[in-house]
């Protein structure tokens, strides 16, 4: 039996150590509480989004430290966007995003651009839907813009927050239409939903999760919904009608669609490995089945992407908004 080469051995070792110190490496997780950082009121889309992603982490276990919800709603979400933004190298604080991380900034003159963050990745787009009360007497998107033609102004949509998302449809409904609206922002979807079934607005754009209770309780009637396509989703929500039913706004000769991205992002600084651990922790939420339950209850279209492909999206994205913006005359004055 021969010795054993001990510069062969002390090679060995350092060779086992440095593969461990890799493996650690690129092993990164959270070593605290993750906070996800909802720019939006309780209740609206982004918060129940969250809270499902939330849940489904902790029911799988994916994630061993505990993710906690932060609501930061102020400045129409710039309060949450600014934090994230402020929160460089930091990987335990996510932003819940949306499309308002382009048009807060475009309205408001907010020093910020998407690419002050890390973009993690995509889960799917938010479509939304023109909702009027169910006692109205209007059963058809031509129904009720006819009405409102009549008295320019005078019937009321409301929407989250002003010149983002609801307001940038209505403002493309107005000029598709020939009509006019009053617009009344909120804080968020939830309290347009409210609103809407106390009758102090005549209409709102809410997304369908916004709405989904108030629409099975036949509280609320949807008219068409903003897309270039009807819903796949075709199981019934309410007694008569499930997501699919709804015609496009298309459909009833009104040229309007609009899609918005959920996503995450992390603060602007974090590691490669840092940012892949996300990734993968998206990866593995979408497939879980209280994620793919919540896409079909609320009738979010499926969309996941990460790394390049997420950010090509974004680029193009951020170019889209800029011209309806733009169109709708809701850009900052420099």
């Amino acid at each position: 039996m021969y010795a054993r080469n001990p510069v062969r051995a002390v090679a060995g070792a350092a060779i086992s150590l440095l593969s461990l110190l890799g493996s650690a490496h690129a092993d990164w997780a959270p070593t605290k509480a993750v906070e996800f950082v909802v720019p939006f009121s309780p209740g609206g889309a982004s918060d129940q989004m969250a809270r499902v992603i939330q849940a489904a982490i902790t029911k799988h276990e994916l994630v061993k430290t505990p993710i906690v919800i932060q609501n930061k709603a102020g400045a129409s979400g710039a309060e949450g966007i600014l934090d994230v933004k402020s929160a460089a190298k930091d990987p335990h604080k996510v932003l819940v995003g949306s499309t308002a991380i382009f048009t807060v900034p475009m309205a408001t003159g907010l020093p910020f651009n998407w690419k002050d963050l890390t973009p993690v990745g995509m889960v799917a787009q938010d479509e939304f839907v023109l909702w009027v009360n169910a006692a109205t007497p209007y059963q058809t998107a031509g129904d009720y813009l006819a009405e409102v033609k009549k008295a320019p102004g005078k019937l009321k949509m409301g929407g989250t927050s002003s010149k983002r998302e609801d307001q940038v449809i209505t403002a493309s409904v107005e000029q598709k239409a020939g009509v006019k609206f009053t617009y009344i922002p909120y804080k968020g979807g939830g309290e347009a939903s409210t609103q809407l079934v106390g009758k102090h607005i005549d209409s709102n754009t809410n997304n369908p999760s916004e709405s989904i209770a108030q629409w099975r309780a036949g509280q609320v009637r949807a008219l068409c919904l903003f897309s270039d396509k009807r819903s796949g989703y075709t199981a019934k929500v309410t007694e008569t009608q499930g997501w699919a039913d709804i015609p496009t706004c298309k459909e009833q000769g009104l040229d309007v669609s609009y899609n918005m991205l959920r996503g995450f992002f992390l603060p602007g600084g974090v590691t490669a490995e840092q940012t892949q651990f996300y990734a993968d922790l998206l990866k593995k939420v979408v497939e879980t089945p209280e994620f793919k339950e919540y896409l079909e209850k609320n009738a979010l279209r499926p969309d996941f992407m990460v790394g390049q492909q997420f950010a090509d999206f974004l680029a193009k994205d951020e170019a889209r908004h800029a011209e309806i913006m733009k169109s709708a005359g809701f850009m900052a004055k420099k």
